[in-house]
């Protein structure tokens, strides 16, 4: 029961969010009392399905670049020709950790400008560790006896990696990429304020003129996108550890 309780309330909230998505203007009665002196109720600076889906698509290539990164890097270091750069890569990943995004963003706009190259870079930095560490648990703590029987088969390194490690790794792969890519689209909405064409813009848009009503919209957007991603790649990192 409370499955599908769970289950029809996350079809409730995307259909709100396309629906606010491809046509504001039926949710202008609900912000209009958070306005003053007659502003717009709905953004209008801007359309807000492009804003979406440029937003998205920067932190998907962000997160894609450090899951490819972080995952080859946690291979590398669990193999024996590795395993003393381990306390290395640590470090390498924990960079966008101890340096905030923003920090990121100041260093790298001089280099590469505004727009969204730095943004990219804040987000690629900030989303390596959780890949990075569930695949390290992932790989560790694949069952010796499981190794053992498929060296013992004759397979080899490459094929127990591909055909034996990886695949019961997975689940906790997804888990760190699930972590990435939501904490990644919350982070997103910095880009804006180095001309990356986030929903950040309707946030600063908001506090610019006092709107408290483009502030509501664009955290309520980057929010509902955020539940439904992580709900998503749950799901998907459920299905694969049942069938690990």
């Amino acid at each position: 029961m409370t499955r599908h309780l769970a289950r029809a309330w996350r079809l409730v909230l995307l259909a709100l969010l396309l629906a606010f998505l491809f046509r504001p203007a039926l949710f202008e009665p609900v912000l209009r009392p958070l306005t003053e002196n007659n502003a717009p109720a709905i953004y209008d600076k801007g359309d807000l399905l492009s804003l979406t889906l440029s937003h998205l698509k920067i932190t998907a290539i962000a997160t894609l670049g450090a899951a490819l990164l972080a995952v080859a890097m946690a291979v590398f270091v669990t193999r024996r020709a590795g395993a003393d750069f381990l306390p290395l890569s640590r470090s390498v990943v924990n960079i966008g950790q101890t340096f905030p995004p923003v920090a990121v963003l100041a260093l790298a706009v001089p280099a590469m400008g505004f727009g969204e190259a730095p943004t990219l870079v804040a987000l690629f930095l900030y989303g390596l560790l959780p890949i990075f560490e569930t695949t390290i648990a992932g790989l560790t703590g694949v069952p010796r006896p499981v190794v053992e029987a498929a060296r013992g088969v004759g397979m080899t390194g490459w094929q127990r990696l591909l055909q034996i490690e990886l695949p019961l790794a997975l689940p906790l792969v997804v888990a760190g990429l699930r972590l990435s890519a939501v904490i990644g689209l919350g982070t997103a909405t910095i880009g804006s304020t180095v001309g990356a064409r986030t929903l950040g813009e309707v946030v600063i848009a908001g506090l610019l003129s006092d709107n408290l009503a483009f502030i509501v919209q664009g955290g309520a957007i980057v929010g509902a996108l955020a539940i439904l991603l992580h709900d998503t790649l749950s799901w998907l990192e459920q299905r694969l550890a049942r069938r690990a």
